[in-house]
Order: structure tokens, then C-alpha cells, then sequence
């Protein structure tokens, strides 16, 4: 690997450690070098024990370290001097004063609300965890959300709504490839998070198969034995339509539906309003491809679906994930090893990042923040009155929407809203309305240059913390160098600004001391992390919650429950700290405790005696030892009240905004494979910039020929909300009503200057995947 060169402190041997960038957390290790006595800096190592990738790292993994150089980040404070208006340098002491200040004085003059916080689905637990403490407790706001939100949060609702519990994929990864058929909706892993697609390749060598469903054909869609291409908006009535075919297949298995489901009834008739012909003329998708699809997911053995952000991100994504849950369900893909419904999360900690309280009306532990028991118990850990926690706020979109108005100063902290929100232009100019805008960032982003201060923060090799993944899995990224002078951590920052407003304790710098705190936080809630320690990650490569910590009590209702037995499938159960969770995992075979899935025996008895608090996965491990943490979710029983899954009574609705005379075409949006989210930190990649330089506008030939567009001329994208030029590349690969943007430039080339911010009623999400535009020919 290239040598990087920085002006640190190195460890004297490899560290290791995980990728910055995306939910998978690919295992790497930094080796510290200083060649010739030069700057030292880090060359990056392979970690081929790591079971999600098993080594392999895509270029932006590979090129992380180029990050560190300080020819590319922040290495001083800057200040916004009244007498220029421009950012200049400052002392630490200067700016934490300021922001401190003028979030102090928002507070004064127009209450604690008109402060708000802004996260993002890249910072650690710790920093999570101590951000929204941090708004709730030293501000007392309710104003905090994150750019999670923008995510997978249509997904965590749908997930909550059908089993109760919220944790992208219920199973290790690895079981991906020993499944017989994946459904895989909306998703380009091949881009997004290449090391992942080894598993798909897998699934396929072991004789599984392959649907892809996307509007393009991307390079994932070319590895499927079956790639269907609906119209953005219709993913909805797709799976609804699949689901008609089930039933009026005769597939469905009524066994599993009637012992470990309830509400069939309601959504069998919502789907049987589907068929097939009307789902292919408001799909585009043909009957026969319908038809087959259903055949290769119900024919296998074993079956999964998964979804990413192009079914989420839609004003209904929430029912749309819940009738391709459905489709799990009435085919009993659910509840069993091999099978089920999993969603890819996007960003390094989307899945920690709200689980531990920067989300608006979540606390720690993904307890409800309106829960009287759990705002009790959180407000027990911070030393306070639950009466003194605020309400849930806004969600992210509507908190950007309300700066400058309800929400006068605002404290930023991993996100660049202005390149990634919906409406960006809109967005921008709320960002400018603002009284006082503070970021913490470790470059200038495009939000960044509009902040009255900038604090440079310290990066993922130079601090210690943990990620949970998409598995679950909670790793810890280990600090491989120190921060350069004139850096400090965001846990540093938070320590400062409390102190200078009153809390001089309560703010530890140090990570471990954080996420002790955080243990007892989450102690007893769905996402209960107490029995996971900094040690057990590191000799276990990684714990998947809900992870328990045994106490004397709980082991003896342990001894009490495996003597008494239990119900069944379907039975209530109240677990030992006294909530009613998942049920237990005493008909689970202890191979799949494995997280990495049983190589040497099937499942065909299941005898654990231990169960997993919450989830009904197998192996919780033996009496009076630790809880070994929960890789499968739901084998025994769901994590509803009743231990049932609940079917979603949903039909097709259309988009928010359908193409008319104005505005005939569709628009669509995602990533591509050399750069990440905003872009915020890739494009500072020199290599990376060489493989994705900017933006550009995919369309079909036939559309480019209507236009007059020809490949490399620059096209106007205008919707309602604004103007983007791009690029035209003219390819076969999308279908003809359909245009593609990647989204992770500034400047004209910005994709969501035109993206349409309608939200779901349910998880705010917004509609990033499809809005109607027009195409002009532009000079640029």
C-alpha cells in the first residue's frame, strides 16, 4: 500500500483498526512508518481474519489515509472576524469561547429550542451518545437530529413496525452467501460497498440466485440471474404485486403465517388489489419477470430480501419496506436461519449513530425519548430529573427547514447538509439565515465555509471509539497516531463547550470512560449494549447487540426459565429486567451462536438452553458467563409485545411528485464507486478524483435523441425546486423515463439542488429517489 505521509505520533506496531467510510466497517490494520526519518504517517495492512470483508478494501478504503496529510485537512481553528467576514485563524481557547457564547445567548434571548444540534451517522457511539447528552442536558433542547436520518430511518420504522425491534440485518452477513435466493432492492453493492459483493458471488457459486431490483442496470444488476427495472416511485406496488402472486400461487405457508404472524387477513386483501397486469402497467415490469421472480424466491430453500436506500428513500418508504417485509412473512422468509428481511445501512454508524440519543426522539439504548420508564432511567445515569429531559424535536429535514427562524444558532458536527440535504439550495439559504453557526469537521466542507467558527477535529486513526455495522456487530476503531497540533477530538470539544456553560463534569475526553456511561445508558433497552466492553470487542473481532450484562438476578430467572420452559413461538415473555422482549432462543441449535453460520451442521434440532434477552436469536451462551451478544435476531420469537411479526395492511400510492407536460421525465439519484456521501472528504483524494471527477447526467439513448443531447455535452436537470448541469453519458443501462445523477458534488453540478423534500409520515424521511424534472440543453 502507498505510503502517506502526516506529522503524528505513530504506535510501534500495526494497529488494528476499521475503515472510515461505510456500514460494512472492513477490517483493516495501519502500520505507522516514517521512511528516512521523514513525517510519519501510515501505509494501510490487510486484516484477512476480519469476517466481513476478509481483507479486501475498496480504493476509498485503501486510500483513506491520504486524509491525514495536512495539506488537506483543518489543523487550527478559524473564527469569523466581523471586520473581513472572512474565517481566520484562532486559539481553541478563542473559539470554544464563542461558540459557547453565542449558542448561550441564542438561549437567553429566544429559549432553549431556538438552539438546535445537528449530528451525523459517521461519529462513533461515544460521540453520539455525548452529543445528544450534550443537547438534552447542557442546552436543553429538543432540537437535535442527524444526517442518519436521511438514510435508513424508513427502514428502522418499518422494521419496529413488523418485528418490534430495529437492527439492520438480523443475521451476520456471511449468511448472505449460504442463503438460496437473495431479493435485492434498490441497491448497487458493487459501488457502495464493493467488499460485500463477494458474498453475493458466493451465493451464486453455491448454486443460489440473484434478483436485482433497480431502475438501471448497474454493475450489481449484471451479476443477477434476474434484474427487474421498475419505474422510480413503484417499488411499493411491485412487491405488493409479488405478494399477489404468492397468494394466488398457492404459496404461502399458512403454518408460519398463523403461529408467528398477525394481521394477514388485512394485508392479504391489500395485496390481492394488485395484479399482476395492473403492477406491470404501473411498474413496467412484465407479468412473466413478475411471475419468475416469485418462482426463484419461493423455490429455494431458504430465502432473504434487501433492501437499501432506493425503496427508503421515498415519501412512503416506510410501507414499502413493510410490504417487502410482507413478502418474508406470508412466505415464512422470517424467524429462521438463512431467511429474512435485512436492510443495508448506508453511513460508518448509521446503525449506532440512533441508537444512542442524537436522533429527536430517541435516548440511549433506542429507548423512546416519550417513554416515562425510559426517561427515568436515562435521567437516573445523567444525575438529573426526567422532567428536566425535553420532548422529541424535529426531524432533520424540518430542523434545517426551521433555521433562521425557530431555530436561530445551530452546532454541526460530522454532516455537510448543504451538498447532502434535499432542496439544497433552500437548505443553503437557511444555513445562511442562521444568527450563529459553529462546525466541527475535519476539512472545510461546503457547510463548514459558512460557519461563524470551525473547529478541526481528530479522524478515525488518531482516536479510539466504536462503530456498530450492519450486522449489528459493534467493533472498535483503535487511534493508530495522535492528532496533529492544533487538533483535538470531538469528545474534547464537547468536554470544553459544557464546562465553559456550567458542567464541568459529565464530558470525559476519553472514549471508554464514554462508553462505560454508555453501557448503563443502554442497560435494559432494546439496543442493550451493558455486557460489550472495550476488551470483549477486541478478542472477539466484534459483539452483536442486544448483548446483556448477567447479573446474579438475571442468571437465576435464567435457571428458573430453562426449568419452566416456554410457551411457543408465539408466547408472551417478560424478560429479566422486566421488559416484555423477544422471547428466548431455547429451540435454537447453538450453531448458530456462530456468526459466521454453522459450517458443519444444519439446523435440524434446536436445543440451545440459553436464550438471547430480547431478540429470540440463538446463542445467548451458558449460564454464569458473560452473554456472548446476539448475532441472529428472531428465531424463536419476534420482539413484539406478543412475540408475533405484524403484517402492514399497505397499498401503492403514488410518488409525491409524478412527471406532467412541465416537468415529463423522472430523476433519480445514488453514489458511485470512488466517492462517499457529500464527498466531503473524497474529493480530497487525488486518486479517487482521477476514477469520479464529477458529475454527470446518465440517459438513454432514446431520450438523448428527443433531447438533442449528445455524450459529454452538458444537460440543465430542472425540477420545482431548482437547476443542476451536468454532463450527459448516454447509456442503454437506464430506462428511458428515467434519468440518473450521482449526488456528491457542490457547485451546478449538485444533484440535490432538485431532489424533492417531501417526507414520509412516518420516518421523515425524504424523497430523494424520484422527483419529475425537464432536460435542457445548457453552455454550462
Amino acid at each position: 500500500m502507498a505510503y502517506v505521509p502526516g506529522e503524528h505520533s505513530p504506535a510501534s506496531d500495526p494497529v488494528d483498526t476499521h475503515c472510515p467510510y461505510c456500514s460494512l466497517q472492513c477490517g483493516m490494520a495501519l502500520r505507522p512508518v516514517a521512511p528516512d526519518g521523514g513525517p510519519v504517517g501510515v501505509e494501510v495492512v490487510e486484516r484477512t481474519a476480519f469476517p466481513v470483508n476478509r481483507g479486501a478494501l475498496c480504493g476509498k478504503g485503501r486510500t483513506a489515509p491520504a486524509l491525514l496529510s495536512s495539506r488537506v485537512r483543518l489543523t487550527e481553528p478559524l473564527v469569523r472576524r466581523p471586520d473581513s467576514g472572512r474565517l481566520e485563524p484562532a486559539t481553541w481557547e478563542e473559539a470554544l469561547d464563542r461558540i459557547a457564547e453565542g449558542l448561550a445567548a441564542t438561549g437567553r434571548a429566544y429559549g432553549r429550542d431556538a438552539v438546535g444540534v445537528f449530528g451525523g451517522g459517521g461519529l462513533t457511539n461515544e460521540k453520539a451518545y455525548a452529543l445528544g447528552k450534550f443537547a438534552r442536558l447542557v442546552l436543553g433542547t429538543s432540537q437535535i437530529d442527524y444526517n442518519g436520518r436521511f438514510c435508513m430511518s424508513s427502514a428502522a420504522a418499518a422494521h419496529q413496525r413488523a418485528f418490534g425491534l430495529d437492527r439492520g440485518l438480523p443475521f451476520p452477513l456471511a449468511d448472505v452467501a449460504r442463503t438460496g435466493c437473495v431479493v435485492l432492492v434498490g441497491s448497487n453493492l458493487a459501488e457502495t460497498m464493493p467488499p460485500a459483493l463477494r458474498h453475493l458471488t458466493e451465493l451464486k457459486e453455491a448454486g443460489g440466485r440473484l434478483i436485482v431490483v433497480d431502475p438501471r442496470r448497474t454493475r450489481t444488476a449484471e451479476q443477477a440471474d434476474l434484474h427487474l427495472a421498475p419505474r422510480p416511485g413503484t417499488d411499493l406496488a411491485l412487491a405488493l404485486g409479488l405478494l399477489h402472486l404468492v397468494v394466488a400461487e398457492g404459496r404461502v405457508d399458512e403454518e408460519f403465517v398463523e403461529r408467528r404472524t398477525s394481521g394477514w387477513p388485512e394485508a392479504r386483501a391489500a395485496a390481492m388489489a394488485h395484479w399482476p397486469e395492473l403492477v406491470e402497467r404501473i411498474t413496467g415490469v412484465p407479468v412473466p419477470e413478475l411471475r419468475k421472480a416469485v418462482t426463484m424466491f419461493c423455490g429455494a430453500e431458504n430465502s432473504m430480501v434487501l433492501t437499501a436506500r432506493g425503496p427508503e428513500q421515498q415519501s412512503k418508504g416506510t410501507d414499502t419496506v413493510g410490504a417487502w417485509i410482507n413478502l418474508c412473512l406470508a412466505t415464512g422468509r422470517a424467524g429462521r436461519p438463512l431467511s429474512g428481511y435485512g436492510c443495508l445501512t448506508g453511513q460508518g454508524n448509521g446503525q449506532g449513530g440512533r441508537e444512542h440519543g442524537q436522533k429527536a426522539d430517541q435516548l440511549p439504548g433506542y429507548r423512546k425519548l416519550d417513554d416515562p420508564a425510559a426517561r427515568a432511567h436515562v435521567a437516573a445515569v445523567w444525575g438529573i430529573e426526567p422532567d428536566a429531559l425535553p420532548g422529541p424535536g424535529r426531524s432533520a429535514y424540518e430542523l434545517l427547514d426551521a433555521l433562521g427562524r425557530d431555530v436561530r444558532a445551530l452546532l454541526l458536527m460530522g454532516s455537510n447538509p448543504l451538498v447532502s440535504a434535499p432542496r439544497a439550495a433552500h437548505v443553503e439559504s437557511r444555513l445562511r439565515s442562521l444568527d450563529f453557526l459553529a462546525v466541527a469537521d475535519v476539512v472545510l466542507s461546503e457547510t463548514a465555509a459558512l460557519a461563524d467558527v470551525v473547529l478541526p477535529v481528530a479522524q478515525w486513526a488518531e482516536e479510539t471509539g466504536t462503530m456498530t455495522n450492519l450486522e449489528g456487530r459493534v467493533v472498535l476503531r483503535r487511534a493508530a497516531l495522535t492528532p496533529p497540533p492544533g487538533v483535538r477530538t470531538d469528545l474534547q470539544v464537547l468536554g470544553g463547550l459544557a464546562a465553559r456553560l456550567g458542567w464541568e463534569k459529565g464530558f470525559p475526553a476519553d472514549a471508554e470512560e464514554v462508553f462505560e456511561e454508555l453501557r448503563r445508558a443502554s442497560a435494559g433497552g432494546p439496543a442493550d449494549y451493558s455486557g460489550i466492553t472495550y476488551r470483549r470487542i477486541a478478542e472477539e473481532d466484534g459483539v452483536f447487540w442486544p448483548c446483556p450484562e448477567r447479573t446474579e438476578r438475571t442468571e437465576r430467572t435464567e435457571r428458573t426459565e430453562r426449568t419452566e420452559g416456554t410457551e411457543g413461538a408465539g408466547a408472551e415473555g417478560t424478560e429479566a429486567d422486566g421488559s416484555v422482549g423477544a422471547g428466548r432462543a431455547d429451540s435454537v441449535d447453538a450453531e448458530w451462536a456462530d456468526p459466521e453460520g454453522p459450517e458443519r451442521a444444519q439446523c435440524a434440532e434446536r436445543a440451545d438452553p440459553d436464550g438471547a434477552k430480547g431478540t429470540g436469536s440463538g446463542g445467548a451462551g451458558r449460564a454464569g458467563g458473560p452473554h456472548p451478544g446476539t448475532p441472529r435476531l428472531f428465531l424463536d420469537r419476534f420482539a413484539t409485545d406478543d412475540g408475533r411479526a405484524r403484517f402492514a395492511p399497505v397499498g401503492h400510492r403514488p410518488a409525491a411528485e409524478e412527471p406532467d407536460a412541465e416537468y415529463p421525465v423522472l430523476l433519480t439519484t445514488g453514489r458511485v464507486l470512488a466517492q462517499y456521501q457529500s464527498g466531503a472528504q473524497t474529493r480530497r483524494v487525488a486518486e479517487l478524483n482521477e476514477a469520479a471527477p464529477g458529475p454527470y447526467v446518465q440517459l438513454h439513448p432514446r431520450l438523448a435523441e428527443r433531447l438533442g443531447a449528445v455524450e459529454g455535452a452538458p444537460i440543465a436537470v430542472v425540477s420545482r425546486r431548482g437547476r443542476a448541469v451536468a454532463p450527459a453519458r448516454i447509456s442503454r443501462d437506464i430506462r428511458p423515463d428515467t434519468v440518473f445523477m450521482p449526488f456528491h458534488w457542490a457547485g451546478p453540478g449538485r444533484a440535490n439542488t432538485v431532489t424533492n423534500p417531501a417526507l414520509d409520515p412516518v420516518s421523515r424521511m425524504p424523497e430523494f429517489k424520484v422527483c419529475a424534472v425537464r432536460l435542457e440543453l445548457s453552455e454550462g
